[in-house]
């Protein structure tokens, strides 16, 4: 145990867009983005936002852990149906955590999602 607390240093922002459906749930996920992965001493990560490019189909975006060796489920975001327009904004959601935390380089969060569409996946965090 560090005999001193570590605080978030450097801003991070990752982000990465998928567009190939996946039905993994175990195992390993064959069309995976990375959105972000760890500095040595550890990244926290806050929020994490899903943006769907104009016209969206309800979907299931799944976020990975991914050890180097091993992928783990860490979550499922829902995505609505939504038709964007110059009037009506295209779906987006964001989820904030207090437990996501990639320990260190070798760590990072990687991304799925259930239906063919352009997925943007950010992560909003910081280096430890």
């Amino acid at each position: 145990m560090a005999s001193t607390p570590a605080f978030a240093v450097t801003p991070r922002i990752g982000s990465v867009n998928v567009a190939t459906a996946d039905s993994a749930y175990t195992g390993t996920p064959t069309n995976v983005g990375t959105v972000i992965t760890g500095a040595s001493g550890g990244t926290r990560i806050a929020e994490v936002v899903v943006k769907t490019a104009a016209t969206s189909a309800a979907a299931v975006v799944r976020l990975w852990l991914f050890d180097g060796t091993t992928y783990t489920l860490f979550d499922e975001l829902l995505v609505t149906a939504a038709t964007g327009s110059s009037t009506v904004a295209q779906f987006r959601s964001s989820t904030l955590y207090t437990n996501l935390v990639l320990p260190s380089a070798s760590w990072s969060l990687r991304v799925t999602t259930s239906v063919s569409q352009s997925t943007n996946v950010l992560a909003l965090g910081a280096d430890l």
